[in-house]
């Protein structure tokens, strides 16, 4: 049968993406854009989830923010929690302080916010004063004087005590002398006159002894002498110390009255400035004026007493110092941070330790606020992925919400000494935490961490796309003015707001959705903006955003100006025009980065007697994926549904990607397979100046795929470059009609005839377009109508078949 002439229709240039008139925006320019949330009108089930954590107080109602990179995830939730965050509470502040009962555990107090950082600076300014004003108190000539009476009193007593000693010696006929140490020394008097060392010796034996037990008693009576000048050196030392300290009273009493006043009324305030106090009069010596090298003598040998590690000399009064660990004081409303580096340092806090001739030390001083300290009666967001690279960081955090406290704790290095080191009173938690992550992260904490489920109940799923409603559409430009206003561009014109629009429909590859990948579509602003600017224009245009998206896919397609350049000199086999047995035009779609183009290929299937069956080349190379694997195996059943009604199918078909070095996976080729291989069966030579792209089913309906845009716009430019001859197109499925958002210059070509759209629903369809000639159905009597091409196919495998038994039976 002679081929039939065929007139196929192709879809209109209309039919070939959806475009917003510039009449249809509402406004002049984005500069008459209204204020307005459009963005989170966007996402319900996100804003749901949002509304939902914000309204129960259980710390197990944790969100986890589900969605695409490039979505706008972390903007979304901020945009989202800055209203409810400023209507909320401002939350209080949080100082650390030294405990003189346990100096290991440092005390933590809450203060209203602001009140942190005042009662750091009353607290400083006190003990400014403090250690200024006793040393001067101690210069004064009143306390000179009352220390003079305490000595002269004790001088009186001492040299009382002393005439007594001597008179009691005198009795005893002995002499008593003391040295400046103290040091008592007992000498005989012999006739008046004390006698030395050679005339002692000289003495008869008896004489020595009598002297000596006479000496011996004398020690014991004036050793009663001794104790009590013991005694009133020990009454001045104390005296002394009672002067120093009721000296040192009053200074206290007097610069820690406004301290006093202003946060007594805490309890924990009120007690640490108690001890504050009476560790001062404590160790009220440490403010008397002395030389640095004894000062620093005095410090370590007072951090010893107290179990402490020794501090810098000019660090003695630390203990009185005020951390402030959380201050709130310029917070208005609670607290949205977003913690993108969550280290265990950076999340849950850390102890600091500083070095000291060699040695390292700390205290509560260095103690350092963590994210979730800062976030505390807010929101703190965190990037799943980022978390995840620190495992201590996420155990962290979920030891927190299962006990509703933070613990500050040094990270244990089992082969590593542990250092000594502090334990903070741990805070308590109120916060609610954010991750943001993707589908899959959220699947793999679902199914392998029970905890995750247990304190993250909520998922907030942002949904990619939205409809290309009127409604949206002023949603998306609302969403489009805030974007210009926060990222300072210049005005966008109508046309140009239209084309951002048309842009997140091309973003979306459908012309019923619009993509909500703002990020994305934030960069094409600011790109189109710096070329405004360039051109010295102060409004955009859409000529300006038309060249700065041609812009952005010059900077990428280097690879794929490679291919077409193989393609120009025919170094890739790939036919536009023509035609050939069992050859079928295919189209793929590759990857390089973040840019994707679509690339032709040419498909080729070879038919003869035997046993083998048809095998996937690909799949024998060990470079098909499962799924094109897949989409031959269908091929398959196809074949066996419509042709081994009445007999088997016996064959061997070899079917190939012509020049394909890489893995190939999916299956939007099958539809194109199939018909090179009912074209090598039939004999009936496919039109290469179509290519085809489209899954095919068991029953051959033509399925949707992936891509479509970047394959056409391939094919195109392959063409293109050729040269159009009008004949030239592409056949797709009919379900991607509504994914084609394809670029001007091929609805030019398509206006004017040089170009064709086919859409098919099934490969009966496409086959008519490829070869010209009815694929046919099966009739009542079994057979398909002479000269269609599945009675050509059919032929052909009952000749097969034939000669397959024959070559199995020689001599038969």
């Amino acid at each position: 049968m002679s081929k039939k002439s065929h007139n196929p229709i192709s879809l209109k240039p209309e039919k070939l993406r959806a475009r917003l008139t510039p009449e249809r925006v509402p406004w002049e320019d984005s500069r008459a854009i209204p204020r307005r949330n459009g963005h989170a009108l966007f996402q319900p089930r996100a804003i749901q989830a949002l509304g939902m954590a914000l309204r129960i107080p259980a710390r197990e109602y944790n969100v986890y923010v589900c969605g695409d990179a490039n979505m706008g995830r972390t903007y979304f939730i901020q945009h989202f929690l800055a209203p409810e965050a400023a209507k909320a509470p401002t939350p209080r502040d949080w100082v650390y302080l030294y405990n003189f009962d346990d100096p290991d555990r440092p005390v933590a107090v809450g203060l209203p916010a602001g009140r942190g950082r005042a009662f750091k600076t009353a607290m400083a300014k006190a003990m400014s004063a403090v250690r200024g004003n006793i040393p001067n108190h101690f210069d004064q000539e009143s306390f000179h004087k009352q220390r003079e009476g305490l000595v002269k009193s004790y001088n009186e007593k001492r040299e009382a005590l002393f005439t007594e000693m001597e008179n009691e010696a005198g009795r005893q006929n002995f002499s008593l002398a003391m040295d400046e140490s103290g040091a008592l020394t007992l000498t005989p008097v012999i006739n008046g006159k004390p006698i030395g060392d050679d005339e002692y010796e000289a003495l008869e034996a008896g004489t020595r002894k009598r002297l000596k037990s006479r000496g011996d008693e004398l020690l014991i009576r004036i050793s009663r002498y001794l104790r009590r000048m013991s005694q009133n050196e020990q009454n001045l030392r104390r005296e002394e110390t009672e002067l120093q300290r009721a000296t040192a009273k009053a200074v206290i009493e007097e610069h820690l009255a406004a301290s006093r006043a202003g946060f007594g009324g805490d309890p924990k305030l009120a007690r640490y400035l108690d001890a504050v106090e009476a560790d001062i009069l404590q160790n009220v010596d440490q403010f008397l004026p002395r030389e640095p090298q004894a000062q620093q003598q005095s410090a370590q040998l007072h951090a010893h007493a107290h179990g402490q590690d020794p501090q810098p000399a000019d660090d003695v009064f630390y203990r009185y110092e005020v951390n402030l660990f959380v201050d709130n004081g310029q917070q208005q409303g609670a607290p949205v941070v977003i913690e993108n580096h969550p280290t265990p340092f950076n999340l849950l806090g850390s102890i600091e330790r500083e070095a000291e001739m060699g040695a390292l030390y700390t205290d509560f001083t260095l103690i350092r606020a963590g994210a979730v300290h800062r976030a505390n009666q807010g929101f703190l967001i965190l990037n799943m992925e980022d978390l995840l690279a620190y495992p201590a960081s996420w155990e962290g955090l979920l030891r927190a919400l299962r006990l509703g406290v933070s613990r500050i704790e040094d990270p244990v290095d089992p082969e590593q000494v542990r250092a000594r080191t502090i334990e903070p009173e741990p805070i308590p938690l109120n916060l609610k935490i954010l991750l943001v992550g993707t589908d899959e992260t959220y699947e793999q904490l679902l199914y392998s961490d029970d905890r995750f489920q247990k304190y993250f109940k909520l998922k907030a799923h942002l949904q990619p796309t939205a409809p290309r409603t009127a409604q949206n559409i002023r949603n998306y430009l609302c969403t489009l003015g805030r974007i210009v206003r926060e990222a300072e561009l210049p005005p966008f014109s109508r046309d140009a707001l239209a084309g951002l629009v048309d842009q997140a429909g091309r973003l979306a590859e459908d012309q019923k959705k619009l993509s909500l990948a703002f990020p994305l579509v934030r960069e094409r602003m600011i790109e189109a903006a710096a070329i405004a600017r360039m051109r010295g224009d102060e409004v955009v245009s859409a000529g300006h955003l038309a060249e700065a998206v041609a812009a952005r896919d010059f900077r990428a397609n280097l690879f794929e100006e490679e291919f077409m350049a193989d393609y120009d000199r025919e170094v890739i086999k790939v036919a536009t025009g023509g035609s050939a047995v069992g050859r079928a035009n295919g189209l793929s779609v590759t990857l390089f980065g973040d840019y994707e183009f679509g690339l032709p290929h040419q498909i080729s299937c070879t038919v003869g007697v035997g046993h083998g069956g048809i095998l996937d080349l690909e799949r024998e190379a060990q470079l098909g994926g499962p799924i094109h694997t897949k989409g031959m195996m269908i091929i398959k059943s196809y074949l066996l549904g419509l042709f081994a009604v009445d007999k088997p199918l016996v064959l061997s078909g070899n079917l190939c990607f012509e020049q394909s070095y890489a893995g190939i996976e999916g299956d939007s080729a099958s539809g194109a397979e199939l018909a090179a291989l009912l074209s090598a069966l039939s004999g009936s030579p496919i039109d290469l100046s179509y290519a085809f792209t489209g899954a095919v089913s068991q029953s051959g309906a033509i399925m949707a795929v992936g891509g479509v845009n970047r394959k056409i716009e391939g094919f195109f430019e392959v063409c293109r470059r050729r040269g159009l001859t009008g004949r030239q197109g592409v056949i797709l499925p009919a379900d991607n009609v509504v994914n084609l958002m394809l670029k001007d210059e091929i609805l030019d070509a398509v206006g004017k005839g040089l170009f064709h759209i086919h859409p098919v629903r099934s490969i009966e369809e496409a086959l008519h377009l490829l070869t010209g000639v009815p694929a046919g159905r099966r009739g009542k009597s079994g057979r398909f109508p002479k000269g269609s091409l599945y009675d050509m196919v059919d032929r052909r495998l009952a000749e097969l078949c034939r000669l397959a038994r024959k070559a199995d039976r020689p001599g038969r």
